[in-house]
């Protein structure tokens, strides 16, 4: 019985375990098929930050949290210093996604650990969501890259002292402290508050910053009182389009301050030249010749302040010699200006401030630098020009069509091509210290031009002007002009028609020259005996013919020869009568790059028309208008040059050439 009952005992055992496997294998296979219809899915009610990626891929709950990590980046940061602001993005703030990995955590949940935690996952979802934080960083490198290109929206630039001088006086004018941010200390804080504050919102940080304090205290600008360097140019020949130039970039320069270690640029300070900023059209250097340009001189105003700071001994950093040689200082003394390409510049190498005073009137330019001096009271500095060689070009004598013959004008005056080097000489109490090669310059040659016309109808006129320019020969072209001109005044002899041929209109007329033929009815016997007479009557009849027809051709070559003899006497007497005009003229036209040039034409001009008054006023007339114009053309290109310096004597050169450049 024991036996038995344990026997049933066991039967009552067995069964119920046998029925709990069963319904636990059910679970297990009704679970994993679950698992397997959503295993490419992530578990409803979980959530990455803001977003919900229940439901989703991971693929697609990735693409989800990028453009939610992306439009925070994008929020806004405000950026102060004081009253200044300006806004900024997280992104530019180096702001990034750190934990890029949490979309593959959030396709895992319920999908690892054992059964029961997997079971327990899911449950925990029915009851409440599963938040999973996205955590950002930050570059603190890009934050000071991004501080210091942008500093000077924030910076409150600091207001140096400055100076004014009015009325021989130096008045000094107070500075005021600017603020600047201090990139480095900046950009510790924003990221400290990204790091630790900021709840992806906008935001605003406060930047640090410095004071800066003004250059130029009372006590440092007060030391400039003292006359370092002066230097002037005359420009009184100038047109006024030039002197206007010269006028308006003096002004722009003059009252410059430059604190110790400062360099200053001319072309910075005197352009852009248009008519806006007060420029003119004058005459300027361009390919070897003189066009007009705006701001035409302005190359006296570089120059007049490249002798005064020289002079000064502040440190010269850039400059060009002219293309061509100027006028209004010697060779190896100028500064050109040429855009971008040639600018002069210089350093205050001093230990004080300097001021530059420019100004402009009467004719002359003058700068004077001020600062303190600290040379000795017996030092002297001179420079001195060498010219190492000098070539002289050709003149170029060109016809033109837009001047009628007898026009002869000086399009462009000569200038000598050079190679000259500039000494700087260091005397103490009159004893020279030093002599050093201070720059060298090269000029190139530019020839004079003469412009002559060769407009005229008559083709004797044309033919004699243009033959004359062939010869480039600049002392006789003036007369050649003039004579040219008195040709084609004169009226033009129409062709005297051909001597008629009697025979050949009537053939049947009688030649004066044959003998009369014998009455045929009283002598019918000698027609015979006459043919051969007959025949020699004619033959001697086609001879005349021929004869008179050589007789005219000679009549009309005679005819030509002495028409053109008398040509020959009347310009043989013209060019005599012409002599001192000619002379004159010529004396003008070598005399155009002196001072007297304008002088000369005149004279030539007068002499012109007193040697034609017995000819005939009206031939007169023209040379006098062409000379006119002639001299207005040589006094046009001379104001094309510059103008030499006024110390020397403004009167003797007030016909240079004026050269801007």
């Amino acid at each position: 019985m024991r036996f038995q009952d344990n026997r049933h005992l066991k039967k009552w055992i067995i069964g119920p375990l046998a029925a709990v496997g069963i319904l636990t294998a059910g679970f297990a296979v009704s679970q994993a098929y679950a698992d397997t219809k959503q295993d490419d899915k992530i578990l409803d009610n979980v959530y990455i930050g803001e977003v919900a990626v229940g439901g989703m891929t991971e693929a697609e709950a990735q693409q989800a949290v990028n453009g939610y990590v992306q439009d925070i980046q994008n929020t806004k940061f405000t950026l102060s210093v004081n009253e200044k602001s300006m806004t900024a993005t997280a992104k530019q703030l180096g702001v990034d996604w750190e934990n890029t990995n949490v979309v593959e955590e959030a396709a895992m949940i319920g999908k690892s650990g054992s059964l029961i935690a997997r079971y327990k996952d899911k449950k925990d979802l029915e009851h409440e969501p599963k938040k999973l934080e996205i955590t950002f960083g930050t570059d603190e490198a890009k934050i000071k890259k991004f501080l210091s290109a942008n500093k000077k929206k924030l910076n409150q630039e600091a207001e140096d002292g400055g100076l004014i001088r009015e009325n021989g006086s130096f008045t000094i004018t107070g500075g005021k402290e600017g603020i600047a941010v201090n990139v480095a200390e900046s950009a510790k804080t924003i990221a400290s508050y990204i790091m630790e504050e900021w709840d992806t919102k906008e935001a605003s940080i406060a930047l640090n910053a410095d004071v800066v304090q003004p250059r130029g205290s009372k006590e440092q600008l007060s030391k400039v009182k003292d006359v370092l360097g002066t230097f002037s140019t005359d420009y009184s020949s100038s047109s006024s389009g030039r002197a206007m130039n010269v006028s308006t970039g003096c002004g722009k320069i003059n009252g410059t301050l430059l604190y110790p270690g400062d360099e200053f640029s001319v072309y910075q300070a005197v352009s852009p030249f248009d008519a806006e900023h007060g420029y003119a059209l004058a005459g300027s250097y361009e390919n070897g010749t003189v066009v007009e340009t705006y701001g035409g001189g302005i190359c006296q105003v570089s120059t007049t302040l490249y002798n005064a700071i020289i002079r000064a001994e502040l440190e010269v950093t850039e400059r060009y010699a002219h293309s061509m040689i100027v006028n209004y200082v010697k060779p190896s003394m100028d500064a050109a200006i040429a855009g971008t390409i040639k600018d002069l510049k210089f350093k205050n190498n001093t230990e004080a401030p300097v001021y530059i005073e420019g100004t402009a009137g009467g004719g002359v330019i003058t700068f004077t630098v001020y600062g303190e001096e600290t040379r000795r009271a017996d030092r002297e500095v001179i420079f001195e020009s060498e010219i190492i060689s000098e070539s002289n070009p050709p003149v170029q004598i060109q016809g033109s069509s837009s001047h009628s013959v007898g026009y002869v004008g000086v399009q462009q005056s000569s200038h000598a091509g050079k190679v000259a080097r500039l000494w700087k000489i260091v005397k103490e109490g009159g004893e020279e210290k030093s002599r050093e090669e201070f720059n060298n310059s090269n000029y190139r040659a530019s020839p004079k031009i003469i412009t002559v016309g060769t407009n005229t109808s008559n083709a004797e006129a044309r033919a004699y002007i243009q033959n004359a320019i062939a010869s480039q020969n600049e002392s006789t072209i003036y007369a050649a002009a003039q004579t040219a001109a008195n040709i084609a005044a004169q009226p033009q002899q129409p062709e005297e028609p051909k001597e008629e041929n009697p025979d050949a209109e009537n053939p049947d007329a009688q030649n004066p020259d044959q003998k009369p033929e014998e009455d045929p009815a009283k002598d019918d016997n000698k027609k015979d005996d006459n043919k051969k007479e007959d025949k020699k009557d004619n033959d001697k009849k086609d001879d005349k013919k021929e004869d008179s027809k050589k007789e005219e051709t000679k009549k009309e070559d005679s005819k030509k020869e002495e028409a053109a003899k008398d040509n020959a006497d009347q310009a043989g007497k013209q060019e005599e009568n012409d002599a001192k005009a000619a002379v004159n003229q010529k004396q003008a036209a070598e005399a155009q790059d002196d001072s007297q040039a304008a002088v000369n034409q005149k004279q030539a001009a007068e002499a012109q028309e007193d040697s034609q008054a017995a000819v005939n006023q009206k031939q007169a007339a023209q040379p006098q208008e062409e000379a006119k114009a002639s001299v207005n053309s040589s006094r046009q290109t001379a104001e094309a040059g510059d103008d030499s310096q006024a110390s020397v004597n403004r009167k003797q050169q007030a016909a240079e050439a004026e050269v801007k450049r």
